[in-house]
């Protein structure tokens, strides 16, 4: 097993961490979350990849279990799911607002897994997409599965803890009523969406 980082261009000393704990560190230099998903992928030696943000934790047994579920033949991608490293009224809000939109269109997130070959069967994470990239890669390979008879695993045994830094930064309440509003400007104003998710995601480096 490798551990690959993807350093798109940090502030925080990811780079500096990640070799001191002896890991493979790559810069990409493109400023889109799907291409340093991207470029952490095809950096990876192995025949299968596993995707997680730096700033998750991730369960001891997680990789036991992705090869559990890749080697019965009958998954071709598959998550983790999350659980938020603290709750606070508004992040539970938007954890429960989230969920059931998560589980109707079988999806999930925390780590992300599937085999190399299939990355690049679909081009891998879509670097047009500014945020989204994530839902828009497993959708394409859930529909690459069913072709072969391949489904969607969630290993809720072995679920990410996901960090609340944007909210600790921003304030809770702040952060939610942006992601609230991300969907509104989706459909009035492509503009002001791109302008909303730069200045959280892409802007926002300290």
């Amino acid at each position: 097993m490798e551990v690959v980082v993807a350093d798109n261009a940090s502030t925080d000393r990811t780079g500096e961490i990640a070799r001191s704990r002896g890991c493979r560190v790559v810069h990409v230099g493109k400023r889109v979350i799907a291409a340093a998903r991207n470029g952490g992928a095809m950096a990876a030696r192995a025949e299968v990849l596993a995707f997680v943000d730096a700033d998750s934790l991730v369960h001891p047994g997680t990789f036991d279990a992705i090869d559990r579920a890749l080697g019965s033949g009958r998954v071709a991608v598959g998550a983790t799911g999350v659980r938020m490293s603290r709750l606070s009224p508004p992040i539970a809000l938007m954890y429960m607002l989230m969920v059931p939109t998560v589980w109707l269109a079988g999806l999930d997130t925390g780590v992300v897994f599937c085999r190399r070959e299939d990355w690049a069967a679909i081009g891998g994470y879509n670097e047009k997409l500014l945020v989204a990239e994530d839902v828009r890669f497993l959708l394409d390979l859930k529909r690459l599965g069913r072709r072969r008879g391949q489904g969607f695993a969630r290993l809720r045994a072995v679920k990410a803890i996901a960090s609340t830094r944007k909210f600790d930064k921003h304030g809770d309440w702040r952060f939610l009523a942006g992601m609230l509003l991300t969907p509104l400007l989706f459909v009035t104003s492509r503009a002001a969406l791109e302008r909303l998710v730069r200045r959280y995601w892409y802007e926002d480096r300290a």
